[in-house]
């Protein structure tokens, strides 16, 4: 059974991760949108976050995925997405 709500997309899901998921106030906040604009724009399901090091989805693969999966994506495009863990 997939997980989480496949209904409406947020507003701005593409270029825009919801507040919870990235503070607008984050210190790379705009590194990190343009290693996911970039991502995007080559068609990748993924992105190294400039950070952590972490692998991070796009929102376009998670939209392109058709449901959400409730484990707090950064860039989940869903409305009404859970926050995770």
């Amino acid at each position: 059974m997939k997980a989480g709500p496949s209904g409406p997309l947020r507003d701005g899901w593409l270029d825009q991760p919801d507040p919870s998921r990235l503070d607008p106030g984050h210190l790379r906040r705009d590194e990190i949108l343009a290693r996911h604009a970039r991502a995007v724009t080559a068609g990748l399901s993924t992105y190294v976050d400039p950070g952590t090091g972490y692998t991070v989805l796009t929102a376009a693969y998670l939209a392109e995925r058709g449901y959400c999966c409730s484990q707090g994506c950064r860039h989940c495009p869903w409305e009404g997405a859970t926050s995770g863990p």
